[in-house]
């Protein structure tokens, strides 16, 4: 199974500008409850009672950018997917596969030890990056610039690319063994990669040293991801534990201790307050992301959990299983709310589109899903590919899917 690439998080959001001392200066305000049906007026009476620079001049053109918003989000709610385009990418096993912020390109890691990079719009290669000595595992763009790529491989390397010219800016070397997650942190100035060594190491981007190594795990780290301000790291091990770091020191805050199975996954929600974590256990467990303690665990499925997320707001939890089920659970009751039932093999990846509508799924039974996050109605199965889908991603506007599988291809359905 490939690992968890870090998620970042995109929603609705208008920015202001405005003077002060004579300085320019910008605000954004999250438009977290922003949804197709949405009463646009209310809405910006609440906003402008939360915010002064907001004065009554101004109602009506903030309503106007609202409504455009909210038109946007409507605009891919019914959309369905169709085959575009059939890539053979590598001759040997595909390891992971990796969007853009926009979707107009992405990239393929690979046991032929290369990263390539893709249009997809037209399905042709851009570049192939070369240089590794062993399998290309891990893979990531630093969204949402998507100017740079980093690759993690069994060589115990990590690599630095421009998207541009496919140029190597930087080998990370300190690595004892295998490296099999990676991510950028928000800002784009720091790679985190996580090893079979079991120690995670910060780097610079910049100048290509090594910032921290996070060292307290006993076993593997097979999951790493920052929060969306880039302050702190979290790690999922082999060990059943996951460590939160302070990014600017490389100190321990929280061992997060509970799961009595190892670790599939870690993510942070949009505000940072709650950590999510999935476990070969069975169950998932919420977090308070500022004192480590548990809040919840989330039952029901009947086997391994291989893949969680929060959606785009943090309101939404989905899990998937080698159980062959997914399930929506509310993050503010944790009650789960739908079950997705409909694959015929275990699920081993799970992701809301950016709307927060829809859910993809990718199966050991050869097929991706999309489903209704409402509902859990399943609304399509992508067909095709002739062995499991280990990798599947939305892009931004929720109007692209890639999917990657065993059988070497991937696939673009728009």
């Amino acid at each position: 199974m490939a690992p968890p690439a870090g998620r970042r998080r995109y929603f609705p959001r208008i920015m202001l500008e405005y003077e002060k001392h004579g300085e320019l200066k910008t605000k954004s305000i999250d438009l977290l409850d922003l949804g197709p049906s949405t009463d646009v007026s209310a809405l910006v009476e609440e906003i402008q009672k939360a915010e002064p620079l907001l004065t009554a001049s101004r109602t009506e053109q903030v309503k106007l950018l609202i409504q455009r918003l909210q038109e946007k989000l409507g605009q891919n709610s019914n959309h369905t997917f169709y085959l575009f385009k059939v890539l053979k990418a590598h001759i040997l096993p595909l390891t992971n596969v990796a969007l853009n912020k926009s979707g107009s390109c992405f990239i393929t890691g690979s046991y032929d030890r290369t990263c390539k990079l893709w249009d997809t719009a037209s399905g042709e290669e851009l570049n192939t990056l070369e240089g590794h000595r062993n399998v290309v595992y891990a893979i990531a763009f630093n969204n949402p610039y998507g100017d740079k790529i980093a690759t993690g491989s069994f060589d115990k390397t990590c690599k630095l690319w421009s998207v541009e010219t496919g140029k190597c800016y930087h080998t990370f070397r300190g690595h004892t063994a295998e490296i099999v997650c990676l991510s950028f942190n928000p800002q784009s100035t720091l790679v985190a990669t996580g090893s079979m060594d079991t120690t995670a190491k910060l780097w610079d981007i910049q100048n290509g040293e090594e910032v921290y190594t996070l060292r307290g795990h006993s076993a593997e780290i097979i999951s790493l991801s920052f929060n969306t301000s880039g302050d702190r790291i979290i790690t999922g091990s082999f060990d059943h534990t996951v460590v939160v770091w302070d990014a600017d020191t490389g100190r321990k805050v929280n061992i997060l201790i509970g799961h009595c199975a190892e670790i599939s996954s870690a993510s942070f929600n949009w505000d940072c307050s709650l950590i999510l974590t999935g476990s070969m256990d069975k169950t998932c467990m919420l977090w308070d992301a500022t004192n480590g303690k548990c809040v919840a665990t989330l039952t029901g499925h009947d086997d391994e959990i291989l893949d969680s997320c929060f959606d785009y707001t943090g309101k939404l939890i989905a899990t998937a299983s080698a159980d062959g089920t997914a399930r929506i659970f509310s993050a503010a009751t944790r009650k789960c709310i739908a079950k997705l039932e409909g694959h015929e093999g275990e699920i081993s990846k799970i992701s809301f589109n950016p709307q927060g509508n829809r859910l993809l799924t990718g199966s050991s039974d050869k097929t991706a899903r999309i489903w209704d996050a409402q509902t859990g109605q399943c609304l399509q199965v992508l067909e095709g590919h002739t062995d499991e889908i280990f990798s599947c991603a939305f892009n931004y506007k929720g109007n692209i899917v890639i999917t990657g599988s065993k059988d070497n291809t991937c696939r673009i359905w728009r």
